[in-house]
């Protein structure tokens, strides 16, 4: 968790530390939430809290895949071209999110291993096999919040205003971190379900 603390920061700001705090803070005489894993099974706000921190590594590496995303096309333009730009798709938005999608499930699945494997004890292989299946679906439904806030924005909301939406705006990272708070809301009830289903461990 010590990367995706403040890489979560980046759009979650004072939630995310309130957050890190609640998690730091001693729970029923066992220390710190570091430990809890170590402690048994959770039940109530220990298990609620858990999977919150469980999301934000899904958070973590939508963050990090989508900003080196958001800048690759922005300076490469021909990389959303190589994605569908042109032929599949009329607008770059959708080519982006798909180079946005492939460089989160990266980031995700790597966060999701340096948390898992150590955790199990797993080698690299099955290591690497349970942090995809951990990541896969919970990044999907990141996603799928991310890109619907993005898309209100892009297509709803600015044009409204007589606005456009630009990679190097300041307007276009404020939306960004709106979208990945919206990221996070859609995502927490999968973590919650893979959680409850074994196929992740409450942070």
């Amino acid at each position: 968790m010590n990367v995706v603390w403040p890489v979560c920061a980046l759009f979650g700001g004072l939630w995310v530390c309130w957050l890190y705090g609640r998690s730091r803070a001693p729970v029923g005489g066992h220390g710190s939430h570091h430990h809890h894993h170590q402690d048994g099974p959770k039940t109530g706000a220990a298990f609620a809290l858990s999977v919150a921190n469980d999301t934000l590594h899904c958070g973590a590496g939508c963050t990090l895949g989508d900003i080196i995303a958001e800048w690759l096309v922005f300076a490469v333009p021909a990389v959303a071209v190589a994605f569908g730009w042109g032929s599949l798709f009329g607008d770059r938005i959708f080519a982006t999110w798909v180079v946005d999608f492939i460089f989160a499930y990266a980031f995700g699945v790597v966060f999701q291993y340096f948390a898992i494997a150590p955790m199990r004890g797993l080698s690299f292989g099955p290591g690497l096999w349970a942090a995809i299946k951990a990541d896969t679906l919970s990044l999907i439904a990141w996603q799928i919040g991310m890109y619907g806030c993005m898309a209100v924005a892009r297509f709803r909301v600015f044009p409204a205003l007589g606005l456009s939406l630009h990679t190097d705006s300041v307007e276009f990272w404020f939306v960004m971190q709106c979208a990945m708070t919206c990221g996070y809301i859609t995502s927490y009830p999968m973590n919650w379900f893979l959680v409850r289903l074994g196929i992740k461990d409450g942070m």
